[in-house]
């Protein structure tokens, strides 16, 4: 029995166009990899989350989101059980808390447009590191998030499935439901746990991604 608990808050399936990951794959190498539990973030929708949620398993808990483009960059909500229909950012932010959602600001510094600190207060927790993010952008987020007094989170931004799991973020006692792991996230008590540190595979990886989002692969 294993102390501590795994998890990626950040990853995408085929209904990403940038991504190639099903979601059953997910499931099954998330379990190869001892991930506890994964939130399946497609871009502008949580169709992926529910196709991994209604496969029969147990041994991955899956988080249902969504990674929405907003007129101030993404954000993500977590625990959504409907899709989010507004793009503005503070619309879009009180979408994700009508459903008791998590607003998270993800990879903060990859974006044309910075929300002002007003908008900011919408956000629960602040995307500290991101596996597609430099370290210095990821270290801006750091700064950010400790000015703004919000919790943080790690997410590999997987896309592809050697990418799941390396950034994930770790808690204490595995056997728990799913309104406690979010609670855990909202109480700034986690650690993270990473994998890869390579820049020319994480490039590879936005390269790639970009490629087929770009040549409509899907």
């Amino acid at each position: 029995m294993r102390e501590d608990f795994y998890f990626d808050l950040h990853v995408h399936s085929i209904y990403s166009k940038d991504s190639l990951l099903k979601p059953h794959e997910i499931i099954k190498i998330s379990k190869a990899k001892g991930i506890d539990a994964v939130a399946i973030t497609d871009h502008d929708t949580i169709l992926g989350g529910l196709k991994a949620k209604s496969i029969s398993q147990d041994s991955v808990m899956v988080i249902i989101g969504a990674e929405i483009k907003t007129d101030f960059g993404d954000l993500i909500g977590l625990f959504l059980n409907e899709e989010i229909r507004s793009r503005s950012f503070l619309d879009v932010a009180d979408e994700i808390k009508a459903q008791d959602g998590i607003v998270i600001l993800p990879h903060p510094y990859r974006r044309k447009r910075f929300p002002t600190t007003e908008m900011l207060k919408n956000v629960n927790v602040i995307e500290e590191v991101n596996g597609r993010t430099s370290d210095e952008l990821n270290c801006k987020a750091q700064f950010l998030a400790k000015n703004l007094s919000l919790p943080v989170v790690g997410g590999s931004d997987a896309h592809f499935s050697f990418e799941l799991g390396n950034f994930m973020n770790c808690t204490k006692s595995p056997f728990f439901e799913e309104e406690e792991l979010r609670k855990r996230i909202l109480s700034n008590n986690l650690t993270f746990f990473r994998k890869m540190n390579n820049i020319f595979v994480r490039d590879s990886c936005i390269f790639l991604s970009h490629f087929l989002k770009k040549m409509h692969i899907f």
